[in-house]
């Protein structure tokens, strides 16, 4: 056998990095504009044309939507949970659906009152004025007094405004004093006579919702009956409008 020196050709392991000393690095949080940008790629994930095409139904207006269930934006901003940051950039967007999901995400306790008249003055449908009067701004301190700043609004959806806030603070208890609902009443009766259609709804929806509580019951029925009575036609449809479901519940509680 011939003789020689061997050389051993086994491959040599890697040196593991050393162990980094002390705690982690922290990531950096991503930027208000990335976790918009985000969540607004996942709206759109989300969107169906048959979603969007529903929306004339309901007189939701398509020209700066999506086309994404109710359901699917609540999912979402359940994930993403309170952020007051990401809800002013989403509002900023002029996307239904984004201003939708600036309402579930935003931070009620952060809620300034000149946020509220900065949104309010860009509500341009019933749909997210309901929405964000009824799931953010209801919850945002001193926010009975824009229900009374907002009632003399003379642009429709801001008016309504008003009185969806005031329906909501009403189904929710959440007046500071029993007493404001029934200077709520006395809003709704002075602005009675507004013919406009989302105007009127609104108020219907507000006095019915204060008939709901039963210290003010009384005092509800007893308006929507003096406007059925009304020589006036807005009002009269008013106060039938709301007299149907105070009825009803009257029957129901006796």
């Amino acid at each position: 056998m011939p003789t020689g020196t061997t050389t051993s050709h086994r491959t040599a392991r890697p040196t593991p990095p050393p162990k980094a000393k002390g705690k982690p690095l922290a990531q950096e949080p991503s930027s208000v504009e990335t976790r918009c940008a985000d969540a607004v790629r996942e709206l759109e994930r989300r969107a169906t044309r048959a979603t969007l095409e529903g929306m004339s139904r309901y007189a939701i207006p398509s020209d700066h939507a999506l086309g994404v269930a109710m359901k699917d934006i609540q999912s979402l901003a359940k994930q993403l949970g309170h952020d007051h940051a990401l809800a002013a950039a989403l509002w900023d967007t002029g996307i239904y659906e984004a201003r939708t999901l600036a309402a579930y995400v935003a931070d009620p306790a952060r809620v300034t009152a000149a946020q509220m008249d900065r949104w309010c003055r860009d509500l341009d449908n019933w749909a997210i004025c309901d929405t964000v009067c009824f799931v953010l701004f209801d919850r945002a301190p001193k926010a009975f007094a824009k229900v009374e700043s907002w009632a003399g609004k003379r642009d429709e959806i801001q008016k309504r405004a008003a009185f969806a806030l005031l329906a909501s603070i009403a189904l929710h208890g959440r007046a500071e004093r029993e007493s404001d609902y029934l200077r709520g009443l006395a809003l709704i009766e002075r602005e009675a006579a507004d013919e406009r259609n989302f105007v009127r709804k609104g108020m219907s929806w507000a006095l019915r919702s204060i008939g709901r509580r039963g210290a003010c019951r009384k005092q509800a029925i007893a308006l929507a009956e003096r406007l059925a009575a009304s020589d006036i036609a807005t009002e009269r449809w008013l106060g039938k409008d709301a007299l149907r479901d105070l009825r009803k519940l009257s029957a129901k509680t006796k």
